[in-house]
């Protein structure tokens, strides 16, 4: 089944999911990316087909149905309760490091007037810390010292905090992409065999 967040559904005039390998979702009739593990940030100005190079898209637009693929990568999904704006972020590690979701916020303020304290945040399915060791050049980016296990999901939920998304309005991953092999895709797990998870959100027109 496609996962949804319960935060996300409680509003009315929304529509999202998370795919898992047992529900695939079809990027076709959706806006998308060429994602390239960075922290650029692109206004969807299209139904459907690529908006262009970067790993993170807003709209406004009503019927506009905006998407980003994973497979161990954290997809995140956010919500504008009061302008009705939404983004859908790929966060993978380069991403987190470059403050992808916080780029994401900043982009919503700058062009639809989004304030993070009307944001809901919803982070999707991704390899947990449990899973996912890094070595220390990946380590250093994040302030540890030496190579250990990296907790991405806990890295964006403290970026969205820390710019001013209530702690309240954020949901966890709840799923660990490499340990449940039944229902997620996983590329360190599975790497060339791996398949892609597409997650998305829109305004219901």
């Amino acid at each position: 089944m496609v996962l949804i967040s319960p935060l996300l559904e409680e509003l009315l005039w929304l529509e999202h999911g998370f795919g898992t390998r047992h529900a695939p979702l079809d990027q076709s009739g959706m806006a998308i990316l060429k994602q390239v593990h960075s922290s650029l940030v692109l206004v969807a100005d299209r139904r459907e087909g690529c908006v262009g190079e970067a790993d993170a898209l807003i709209t406004v637009e009503p019927g506009v149905k905006i998407s980003v693929r994973t497979a161990d990568c954290f997809p995140i999904l956010l919500a504008d309760t009061r302008r009705r704006a939404v983004a859908a972020v790929h966060a993978g590690w380069r991403g987190t490091a470059d403050r992808v979701v916080v780029q994401s916020l900043l982009k919503m303020q700058a062009e639809f007037g989004t304030k993070p304290e009307d944001v809901i945040a919803a982070i999707g399915p991704g390899i947990g810390a449990c899973c996912y060791e890094v070595g220390e050049e990946v380590a250093s980016r994040f302030g540890m010292e030496g190579a250990g296990k990296l907790d991405l999901a806990a890295e964006n939920r403290r970026q969205l905090t820390g710019h001013g998304v209530l702690a309240t309005r954020i949901t966890p991953p709840g799923a660990c992409t490499f340990c449940d092999s039944a229902r997620f895709y996983s590329w360190r797990r599975d790497r060339e065999l791996a398949g892609r998870m597409i997650s998305y959100i829109r305004v219901i027109p």
